[in-house]
């Protein structure tokens, strides 16, 4: 099994709280090596205590296993830690048909002070809510224009 059918495989493994999008377009799995005798998968998750790691690596282990026969090891790397840049630019067309607004792309560290826009009326005129949503990687803000949140 070489790298591309790796990378094509774990493109269809769901993100266990967002299924719209796979780990693959959230930036989640960063990078495949197919070395002689194994498969290592490293991925970096979104948050340093994300509830939902030990669900992701099981379901690439089960997802590989299907696929071959060959060792699988899921390494998890925090740094570089995981950035909303890292999403995919589909997967943030699908976030946003789901109801999510995804994270402005940014240059820098700081990213709270850029408004959400709004994935049901696409007003930029949004206050943020709640910092930390049901899960400290999502931000909940309210819209002005609609009142959605």
């Amino acid at each position: 099994m070489d790298a591309e059918v790796v990378w094509q495989v774990l493109n269809d493994i769901p993100d266990p709280e967002l299924p719209v999008v796979s780990l693959v377009e959230l930036g989640i799995v960063r990078a495949v090596d197919v070395l002689p005798g194994k498969i290592v998968v490293t991925i970096t998750p979104t948050f340093a205590g994300c509830p939902a790691q030990h669900v992701m690596q099981d379901a690439i282990v089960e997802r590989l296993r299907q696929q071959t026969d060959a060792p699988i090891e899921v390494v998890t790397t925090l740094s570089p830690p995981w950035t909303s840049n890292w999403i995919m630019d589909e997967a943030r067309d699908k976030l946003r048909a789901f109801g999510i607004a995804p994270a402005p792309r940014h240059s820098g560290n700081v990213m709270l002070l850029e408004p959400a826009t709004c994935p049901h009326c696409a007003s930029t005129h949004t206050r943020l809510r709640i910092p930390f949503g049901p899960t400290p990687c999502r931000m909940i803000y309210t819209c002005d224009a609609c009142g959605q949140p």
